[in-house]
């Protein structure tokens, strides 16, 4: 087994990725990779070998047996049903009576196919993951396994194959250090025992990890350095001149001592100067080292292959047959869809809801068989058809969210993309059948269509059929698109264009000629064409007739669908022709196109140099000086004495500390009789200037709950006890503008940069008084200070996508904070998730900090012995939130070892080496408790050192003399205008940095524009009859409703993001509500603007509207407004909802109702009185009007109106109620539905917290 080291960026992703054959096939690759003696091409590495990727991609509502359970059903036995062959042989020759227990094992993980396997639940068992087994693995809506169970869980999913070779990239990540050590350990164990090839790379091993491993590979800059037995390694470089310190981890060490400005206090060799050993150099003096020319030796000796067993290798691709896969496959997805029901069943819910409201506006008692009640007829059945049609939008989501976990398993050879793709096809018939039925029969004898049962039936059939197409073809486009954004941008367009060419919002027949074939490659169309001559050659439309035609005949002629009866069932065979080649693509685009991540490793020749210059500048970051434990412990006064801004040093004091909650639901359930449950009890301490305070326990013993109560960030439960600030009373309005709370999720604006993200938090933090130069020369010595201004014009990005590294965003959560000019600082594991080196970074700039006279408190969790020992004081907890130990750590804490080793008896000594906080935490868990017979909680009360602090804090309980409590006069530091000012600033440049959010709205409306100018081209002033007007209102009905949907579903994910942010600003106290929601709003007028400007110039000129100059500002106001209140709408909905995907869903039932009341289906007079005032506050209605009404409510051409001839304006008068002398009254309403949308969204920011701590 072994281990992987390097600093970052060194190179061990991609070695890994290489190794297991994961490597991009156009990347250019020399030399040989080789599995006993067979070459990459002779066998299939991907079923051989599994990279075990450092991103956790998993379904987010399998459990994880579930998951488990599948990769070992896909991944098959391999070879164990042939060793329990040869070994029940091998017993049988010898008489020997095997065990029971491990017979029935041994046959249990030999049979193929099974759902559930033995196998799982011993792995489960070996990876601690028995607990969590039955628990969905969740994402950020559903709740899951936490963060290390992730790591694990992903782990095994590779594990639980018959692969024999397991490459592991960063498998500890979120881990503490105990759980990586009984991983590790079985990983050993498995690898000893099976004589499997196991290579691990992990960021900071404890030394008893470290031990576990055969052998280390140590890289640096893109090379191995050291590739040899762990046990000669630290031999190697003392044979260098370097040795490891007796407190330091050799682990630490080995990444360290190839930094150039850390090897000089490794270098032993004191009678001697010491020079820098370059990598390279390294890399010479191993090749003479007796590792390295054994090494040379075996690699120089090829392998034998005759001595390779024919079991090692895969030279199948696939484990299991095509049946078993499909099975496999099938089972799956009909479990998804299981846990998915509640999605299914709102979407029918909605439908029903839609269905029903759609059935009391063309009830049947107002409709007559007449031309006029003939456009409802078609205009409800035209409604039928886009909402079964939109109903299928949601496969867009689902289907995206899965393909990552798709690619990787499709990578790694568990299914073929029609294994997939089949199952998901089948399993959504009965939703389209049941999503059919509910329409039809709400809807059919109540709208009043045809009462023959064989035109119902038909009716449904062609409704199924349809769902199925829309299902079909929104799968096929999240395949191909494969970006979630995008994917919904492409979807809406593709609905347009599929809208347009139905021939119900233009007929065929005025179809510009050049564009007529796109009638035909409409699914819309088909189904158009069926429905109508499905209800209009009915016989009750036969007995009416004029002329020679029946009254059916006219109205389907009118709209250019005059087909004979058996169009029905062409229809159905052109939509059955659809939903095959919808699915056959999807199949094909899942078999061909890879994951959209996989191609980043290409780079153009031109901007090689400009990638290499950043290259250049992440070496000379990684090359900034690092302290050692003794440079950690005592830092220069000189380094840290420069600050610019002056600040009152604070004491925070508390004392019997209770914090409750209410006692969960599932709590109760169990028998739990308390209706509070306490988090916190009895804790008393105090935070002082200058000293840096560590804050340690285990998992749920209380810590971040601790600090969150203390900052005042708890947003629920009860609080109990005495917190004091400088000996007065805790106020929380002035607590707020003196602390700072760095945590642990780095939460940041991803499109600004480093050096704007401390400029907008000193902007707004910092007094008045203090002039813009003295803030720039203070957020510049900030981000020297914490070492940032090397990267400073570096966007941001976001975590593990884009954007600086995650030990650089610690440090900027930091600088963010620190630039508050704060007298206290809260830090929630500021090196959560680092390596030694980065940790070693953020511990010297945490060091820094205190040394300025600040309070600084820190949640820790499992540090290296470095980071343990550069703290001064430490709080102990245990789980139920009781504090055990409180006070100095002393040197090579000495204090904290005293306290437990000679205070408690039977405490185990710690071991000479040992990590004091490892062993704290393992002398202090509830098993050692209940050994020794003792409540550590209750001894630390009863010892001199618990008394001794409580006088601490009572001293300091009490406001020094001459002291005055500390008071601001103003709620925030910058006035109103300066904080709309600020805020505008920073949305600017995340808005003008935002191509795939600005341009891609730019882009649909560009190109819906050109579309509908180029379908009306020069219709404008050239209307004979009312089927003209009505392609021009139809026309603008549908640009109007898509284009907005576009706006206000692309604000939607924008806005949640910014909400994150909004949060921690608002508690920071950096601004007031108001002021974010007004530069929220404000910012997105310009490019509402310029959408607006873009349809003005395309459509109007192409479409010959009128010219004046009056009609020319109408078109462009309505227009603006739309759009602007579509945008509100959905900022709307994300502040009054909880989350982004709750507030998609209803955003999606908003349009449906902003459609269905707009007036274009059926006439505003013409509603029902019960729904009329639907009509009336319905703001796509009033848009409708405005454009209509200032276009044509003035204009008095004579056009054909059902047979007969009449004024324009006079037609839209009688016909929809348009008068021109209301359009003051439209234009007021046009305003005034933006500004309610922007007030509601102002309101929900201020008032609704959505964040629960």
């Amino acid at each position: 087994m072994t281990l992987l080291l390097g600093p970052p960026g060194c190179g061990k992703t991609t070695l890994l990725q290489a190794l297991a054959g994961k490597l991009n096939p156009s990347l250019k690759v020399t030399g040989e990779i080789s599995y006993n003696g067979y070459k990459f091409t002779d066998f299939v590495p991907q079923k051989t070998s599994a990279y075990i990727s450092q991103y956790d991609l998993h379904i987010a509502e399998m459990t994880v047996r579930e998951i488990l359970d599948f990769s070992a059903r896909c991944q098959g036995i391999g070879s164990r049903a042939d060793m329990l062959k040869e070994v029940s042989r091998r017993e049988k020759q010898s008489g020997i009576v095997p065990e029971p227990d491990i017979d029935t094992y041994m046959k249990a993980i030999s049979i193929e196919g099974l759902k559930r396997t033995l196998q799982t639940d011993y792995l489960l068992k070996i990876l601690g993951l028995d607990i969590c087994a039955d628990t969905i693995v969740g994402d950020a809506m559903n709740r899951g396994i936490s963060g290390g169970q992730k790591r694990r869980l992903t782990t095994g999913e590779m594990i639980i194959g018959p692969k024999k070779a397991l490459f592991m990239d960063e498998i500890s990540t979120g881990l503490d250090s105990s759980t990586t050590f009984q991983i590790v350990t079985c990983l050993q164990q498995l690898t000893h025992i099976t004589e499997a090839t196991l290579l691990i790379s992990l960021l900071q091993p404890a030394p008893e990890t470290f031990d576990l491993f055969d052998d280390i590979i140590l890289m640096a800059e893109g090379k191995i350095v050291y590739s040899g037995p762990r046990s000669s390694v630290q031999e190697f470089f003392e044979h260098c001149g370097f040795r490891c310190p007796p407190r330091k981890g050799v682990a630490d060490f080995l990444q360290e001592v190839l930094s150039k400005k850390d090897q000089a206090q490794y270098w032993y060799h004191k009678d001697r100067p010491h020079c820098y050993v370059s990598v390279d150099k390294f890399i010479v003096a191993f090749k003479k080292f007796h590792a390295g020319q054994k090494l040379n030796e075996e690699l120089c000796t090829p392998f034998n292959k005759c001595e390779s067993h024919k079991s090692a290798l895969s030279f199948k691709i696939y484990s299991l047959g095509k049946w078993e896969l499909f099975k496999a496959c099938m089972a799956r997805e009909w479990l998804l869809m299981k846990r998915n029901s509640f999605v299914y069943v709102f979407k029918s819910a909605q439908l029903v809801v839609v269905a029903l409201i759609a059935m009391t506006i063309f009830i049947r008692t107002r409709m007559k068989l007449d031309m006029v009640h003939a456009s409802y007829y078609l205009g409800s059945l035209f409604y039928a058809l886009i909402r079964l049609m939109c109903n299928g939008i949601a496969e867009l989501a689902i289907t995206v969210s899965r393909l990552s976990v798709f690619y990787k398993q499709r990578d790694f050879y568990f299914y073929q993309a029609w294994a997939y793709s089949i199952p998901a096809a089948i399993l959504k018939i009965p939703f389209s059948l049941l999503d059919a039925f509910l329409w039809t029969a709400v809807t059919y004898y109540v709208i009043g269509y045809s009462p023959e049962p064989e035109r119902f039936f038909r009716q449904l059939l062609l409704l199924f059929l349809v769902h199925q197409v829309a299902v079909s073809l929104f799968r096929l486009i999240a395949s191909v698109v494969r970006d979630p954004s995008f994917a919904a941008n492409f979807g809406l367009f593709t609905l347009l264009v599929i809208f347009l060419f139905s021939g119900f919002i233009i007929p065929r027949p005025l179809l510009p000629a050049w564009v007529e074939w796109g009638f035909w490659l409409s699914p819309l169309a088909y189904s158009e064409i069926g429905i109508a001559v499905n209800e209009f050659l009915a016989p009750r439309w036969q007995k009416v007739s004029t002329s020679n035609a029946t009254l059916g005949q006219q109205v389907l002629s009118k709209r250019g669908l005059n087909f004979s009866d058996y169009y029905y069932w062409i229809s159905i065979g052109a939509l059955i022709g659809f939903w095959m080649i919808f699915n056959i693509g999807f199949t094909f685009a899942l078999s061909l196109l890879k994951s959209p991540g996989s191609s980043r490793a290409i780079i153009s020749h031109e901007r090689f140099s400009y990638l290499k210059g950043k290259e250049d500048l992440t070496d000379r970051v990684q090359e900034k000086e690092l302290p050692s434990v003794d440079s950690l412990k005592a830092v220069p006064e000189t380094k840290t004495m420069g600050m610019v801004l002056p600040f009152e040093p604070i004491t925070i004091s508390f004392e019997n500390v209770q914090y409750f909650v209410d006692t969960p639901k599932k709590l109760r359930e169990k028998g739990f009789p308390q209706k509070r449950l306490q988090l916190l009890q009895d804790i008393n301490g105090a935070f002082r200037p200058g000293i840096l305070t560590a804050l340690m326990g285990v998992s749920g013993a209380g810590k971040t709950t601790l600090m969150d109560v203390l900052s005042g960030r708890k947003t629920g439960g009860n609080i109990e006890g005495e917190i004091r600030i400088g000996g007065y009373p805790k106020a929380q309005e002035t607590y707020a503008r003196i602390s700072a709370y760095c945590e642990q999720t780095d939460i940041h604006s991803p499109l600004i940069t480093v050096e704007e993200s401390v400029r907008y938090s000193a902007w707004l933090r910092l007094p008045t008084e203090i002039d813009e130069h003295k803030r720039s020369e203070f957020v510049a010595e900030v981000l020297q200070m914490i070492e940032l201004d090397d990267i400073k014009d570096a966007l941001v990005g976001i975590p593990l996508v884009s954007g600086i590294s995650p030990e650089q965003r610690k440090r900027l959560t930091i600088a963010v904070e620190l630039v508050s000019n704060p007298s206290i600082i809260f830090m929630d594991e500021p090196t959560s998730g680092l390596d030694a080196r980065a940790a070693a970074i953020v511990m010297r700039v945490v060091k820094n900090i205190v040394n300025t006279n600040r309070t600084i408190v820190c949640t820790i969790h499992q540090p290296s012995i470095d980071i343990f020992e550069a703290f001064d004081e430490l709080i102990l907890m245990k789980r139920g939130g009781q504090m055990i130990y409180s006070g100095e750590l002393g040197q090579h804490s000495s204090r904290l070892i005293q306290y437990f080793e000679q205070g408690i008896p039977g405490v185990p000594k710690i071991k000479e080496n040992h990590n004091p906080a490892t062993w704290m935490l393992e002398v202090t868990t509830p098993s050692v408790e209940a050994q020794l017979g003792i409540d550590f909680a209750h001894f630390y009360k009863e010892s001199h050192l618990y008394q001794r602090n409580k006088e601490i804090v009572k001293g300091l309980s009490l406001p020094a003399q001459g002291s005055e409590q500390l008071h601001f006069s103003t709620p925030f530091p910058q006035n109103g205008w300066e904080q709309v000012k600020a805020c505008l600033w920073k949305q600017h440049l995340s808005y003008w940095r935002s191509p795939k959010y600005n341009l891609v709205r730019l882009a649909f409306t560009i190109l819906s524009s050109w579309l509908y100018g180029a379908l009306l081209w020069q219709k404008g002033q050239n209307l004979q009859d009312e089927e003209d007007f009505f392609n021009i209102m139809g026309s603008m009905y549908i640009f109007m409703i898509f284009t907005g949907i576009s706006n206000c579903s692309s604000v939607l994910p924008f806005v949640a993001t910014q909400r994150t942010v909004f949060y921690r600003e608002r508690f920071a106290r950096m601004y007031s509500s108001w002021a974010y929601s007004l530069a929220q709003v404000i910012i997105e007028i310009p490019y509402i603007f310029l959408e607006a400007v873009l349809f003005l110039t395309i459509t109007y000129p192409a479409v010959n509207f009128y010219g004046s100059a009056y009609k020319v500002i109408w078109y462009f106001y309505t227009m603006f407004c739309t759009l602007l209140y579509y945008k509100y709408l959905g900022m709307m909905l994300v502040s009054m909802i909880p989350t982004y995907q709750v507030a998609t869903i209803f955003a999606s039932f908003s349009y449906t109702l902003l459609s269905l009341f707009s007036g274009y289906l059926i006439p505003g007079p013409k509603f029902p009185k019960w729904w009329v005032w639907g009509y009336w506050i319905c703001p796509t209605s009033w848009s409708l009007k405005g454009l209509l009404t200032s276009q044509y409510g003035d204009i008095k051409d004579e056009i054909i109106a059902f047979g007969e001839q009449k004024a324009l304006n006079a037609f839209l008068d009688s016909q929809y109620g348009y008068k021109h002398q209301d359009l003051p009254i439209i234009a007021i309403a046009l305003l005034a539905f933006p500004l309610v949308f922007a007030s509601v969204f102002t309101y929900g920011i201020a008032k609704l917290n959505f964040q629960r701590r």
